[in-house]
């Protein structure tokens, strides 16, 4: 392995936390460490701090207090919003073929309990588009689930846009928006209203991995799911995870005041690296649209397969990845199969994802070893397949 200093660049897998993550969920567990619902002083203390946390991040969305539910993550808070219909009447869901598994799996457990779901097919930059959404909205449509942010290619889906129209259309319909790769990505103001379900997860802004939160809109229905002694005003019962909830608060406390400058940064980061890759590196093929978020950028090498160049890069001290982290490990993509790119587009795709902690320096270092790596991996992919074996 290289000694020199590692260079991430899987941020939509996971993000490094915050120094001021890290003291939070020291001080929770070795000097605040009492239970919330204790009745005496330093448990109260514990629980206002939580309310502290909840508020300040009910204020970064433009949303109340009491609609934000702390959660294990984004699955979970996935889940809790999909299944928020399971008793509905109505059995018709929209949702489309580039989610989250956390959407997707939830989908096939919703179809056995009797549901029927749309899965829309995205544009050719991996988005989906309002006019979609109306096209195939039914009497019986009961919940619309998308995502905000595509986590393999950052294609943006303009969710207020369909959440307005969808609710001109039927406003008892659900909207849910997966915003795991959007919150602290791009602004997101709930102050309309017309947004009734919306998932985050800490570990993805520089929290621990864990805690989550999903929020609830006042009036709509959420039956409790885990029962117990009533916590998260009884929807989801349990002892709440205390240093979870303060190290997610300390990580949206550091990032947000800043959000601007950071995500400019980011994006600069991110058009640096994509432009040299482009200038030295030939048969390179940009998989992320023009207009993606600011941290992801997915790229294809023609002629090699990219989990081989993955792990060339991690030699020498390098991160990346080939796709989501929640589902690299399986066959293909199934974002990239969905939106119809070609085989060998698909072969050799590479997901960048950043945060501010990346440099330019970093990624003149990124662009001198992928050029060297992949000149090496074509070699001996073409010399492999010019012998007879």
């Amino acid at each position: 392995m290289t000694t020199e200093r590692e260079i991430y660049l899987d941020n939509s897998a996971t993000t490094k936390p915050y120094l001021q993550t890290c003291e939070a969920i020291t001080s929770a567990l070795r000097e605040q460490y009492y239970n919330p619902s204790a009745i005496y002083e330093r448990g109260i203390v514990v629980s206002k701090k939580i309310e502290e946390y909840r508020r300040y991040i009910a204020s970064t969305l433009g949303c109340e207090d009491k609609e934000i539910t702390f959660t294990s993550g984004g699955t979970e808070s996935i889940n809790t919003a999909i299944a928020s219909v399971s008793s509905s009447r109505k059995k018709h869901i929209v949702t489309s073929m580039v989610e989250h598994p956390a959407t997707l799996e939830a989908m096939k457990k919703m179809e056995e309990n009797g549901f029927v779901v749309t899965y829309l097919k995205p544009t050719k930059e991996g988005s989906i588009t309002t006019e979609q959404v109306l096209e195939n909205l039914r009497e019986d449509t009961a919940l619309i689930s998308l995502m905000a942010v595509n986590n393999e290619l950052g294609s943006k889906t303009d969710f207020m846009a369909i959440a307005k129209a969808v609710k001109r259309n039927n406003p008892q319909i659900l909207i849910h928006i997966d915003a795991v790769q959007a919150y602290l990505k791009e602004p997101i103001s709930l102050c309309e209203g017309v947004i009734d379900f919306l998932s985050a997860s800490g570990h993805k802004i520089h929290a621990p991995k864990g805690v989550g939160f999903l929020y609830h809109r006042m009036g709509v229905k959420l039956p409790a799911y885990i029962l117990g002694g009533g916590q998260e005003k009884n929807f989801r019962s349990g002892t709440e995870n205390v240093p979870g909830i303060y190290g997610m608060g300390e990580a949206i406390k550091t990032f947000y005041p800043q959000m601007n400058e950071k995500l400019k940064q980011i994006e600069n980061t991110k058009d640096y690296l994509k432009n040299r890759i482009v200038e030295e590196i030939d048969k390179v093929i940009i998989l992320s649209p023009e207009d993606s978020v600011c941290h992801i950028l997915n790229m294809s090498f023609i002629g090699l397969r990219g989990e081989i160049l993955l792990h060339s890069l991690e030699a020498k001290g390098i991160y990346v990845s080939t796709g989501s982290a929640c589902s690299s490990k399986k066959a293909g993509s199934h974002v990239l199969n969905a939106v119809g790119f070609k085989k060998e587009e698909k072969e050799g795709a590479i997901r960048f994802s950043f945060s501010e902690e990346n440099s330019i320096e970093e990624m003149e270092r990124v662009v001198t070893v992928l050029k060297e790596n992949v000149n090496e991996i074509r070699t001996i992919m073409k010399f492999g397949k010019g012998r007879n074996v």
